[in-house]
């Protein structure tokens, strides 16, 4: 299987490494994609489908005031989240996915708005400020196409950061011990 989800996975696992993910308007699909992959639990922890926005400071640990002062669609909100779901859930990576699928605006949001956000071990040079890196989106389609980026769009942010870590030294990729992908 060739996907970004089974590239994540085998990244992971060679580097010894965990995921969590938070997730909001894509409500358990990026968990859904990387379980799909054979042999995922030998780097993926758990998610947190967030969807309600009291959820996302209770179990996530996002700022109340963050929240009531600029709803749940915001940067700084899924910066939070990706955060949150790595501390809770043990992990040394987190994604997290906040946004708009529609059908109806919504926080002031145009539908079509997301920010997909990783939090992770960066290095002192990774030239991330506070640990994580958060990407805005301006996504076209229905919902459903709208989801689906986003759960692209955060796996492939989580990639670009997995790959520019990547110090050359990692050992080889034994595929039928790492779960055959």
């Amino acid at each position: 299987m060739n996907s970004p989800a089974a590239d994540v996975l085998r990244l992971l696992t060679v580097r010894g490494e965990t995921l969590a993910v938070a997730e909001s308007l894509t409500g358990g699909l990026v968990a859904a994609e990387i379980t799909a992959v054979p042999g995922a639990s030998k780097a993926f922890r758990g998610s947190v489908t967030a969807y309600a926005t009291e959820l996302k400071h209770d179990l996530l640990g996002v700022d109340a005031t963050l929240l009531a002062q600029r709803g749940a669609v915001d940067p700084q909100v899924a910066a939070q989240m990706a955060v949150g779901v790595r501390k809770a859930l043990g992990a040394d990576w987190g994604l997290a996915t906040t946004g708009v699928a529609g059908p109806e605006p919504q926080d002031g949001k145009p539908v079509g708005t997301v920010f997909v956000a990783v939090d992770g071990p960066f290095g002192a040079d990774s030239g991330s400020a506070g640990g994580g890196k958060v990407e805005a989106l301006r996504l076209n389609g229905d919902r459903a196409e709208i989801r689906m980026e986003s759960v692209r769009s955060v796996l492939a942010l989580l990639l670009t950061e997995l790959a520019s870590e990547q110090s050359g030294n990692e050992p080889a990729q034994d595929t039928e011990q790492n779960g055959g992908f």
